[in-house]
């Protein structure tokens, strides 16, 4: 099945995804955010398919500007569940390709903190896997 998706359809792919990745590094504020943030992002621009196309090209991610993690939260959780569905609808394939690349993104954004991750970090991953299984 062949993936069409419209300027809107992308702009929902990154900021999912990207969004995804600014949430774990909001809630490790008090730790390295910058790295969490860094680290994910590389691995989102590296992906593969053609989620990893989208995700790669060098347009605006929308709606990432939030003051507080409630706030970002409240855009992009919804936007990883429009994601998910759009892509469920269109090429399940895709969307679970989209599902491995944002997980992929969230452990390499992680791999560099030593121990566990925070209280805070564990409930935002559990917040977003929940999003894109809906």
């Amino acid at each position: 099945m062949a993936l069409t998706l419209t300027d809107q359809d992308k702009s929902t792919l990154r900021t999912a995804a990207y969004g995804a990745v600014s949430l774990l590094a909001a809630a490790d504020a008090a730790g390295s955010p910058h790295r969490i943030a860094t680290n994910g992002s590389i691995a989102l621009a590296t992906a593969t398919g053609p989620v990893g196309h989208v995700l790669a090209e060098k347009s605006a991610v929308n709606g990432l500007d939030g003051r507080t993690v409630a706030e970002l939260a409240d855009h992009v959780l919804p936007a990883l569940t429009a994601a998910a569905t759009l892509l469920d609808a269109q090429d399940p394939a895709e969307a679970d390709n989209f599902r491995g690349i944002v997980n992929i993104a969230l452990t390499t954004a992680t791999r560099s903190r030593k121990g566990e991750p925070s209280p805070a970090m564990a409930e935002m991953t559990r917040r977003i896997n929940e999003a894109l299984a809906a």
